[in-house]
C-alpha cells in the first residue's frame, strides 16, 4: 500500500456519515514533481473507483455516505506541494468530495 500503487485503496475507514479513502504517502518532496504526478494519479484511480460505482459494489457501507479522499504524509509538503494538495481541495470540494491531508511526523 502506498502512493506508488495506483492499482489498489490503501485503506477505508468511516467517520459518521463520512467514508474515508485514504492514500499513504511515504516520499519525500525532493523529487517534487514526480512526488505530485505519483499523487495525482492515485487521486484519479481513487476518483474513478468512485465515480465507477466500484466504491459502493465492494464497500456497501458507503452508500449514501459523503466520500473524502485523504493523503496520510510521511513528510511535510514543500510549497509546491502544499499548493498542489490545495488544489486538489478546492477541485474536489467543487465535485462533491472532501479532501484532507495531514503530515505525520516520524515519532
Amino acid at each position: 500500500m502506498s502512493v506508488e500503487n495506483t492499482k489498489i485503496i490503501d485503506f477505508i475507514s468511516e467517520e459518521g456519515d463520512n467514508v474515508i479513502l485514504t492514500i499513504s504517502d511515504h516520499l519525500q518532496w525532493d523529487e517534487e514533481n514526480e512526488h505530485i504526478f505519483l499523487l495525482q494519479e492515485k487521486i484519479n484511480a481513487y476518483l474513478m473507483v468512485i465515480e465507477s460505482g466500484q466504491l459502493n459494489e465492494k464497500h456497501p457501507a458507503s452508500i449514501g455516505k459523503k466520500v473524502t479522499i485523504s493523503v496520510a504524509l510521511k513528510y511535510e509538503p514543500n510549497k509546491n506541494g502544499v499548493l498542489f494538495l490545495s488544489n486538489v481541495n478546492d477541485t474536489l470540494s467543487h465535485s462533491g468530495y472532501g479532501f484532507a491531508y495531514t503530515f505525520i511526523p516520524k515519532s
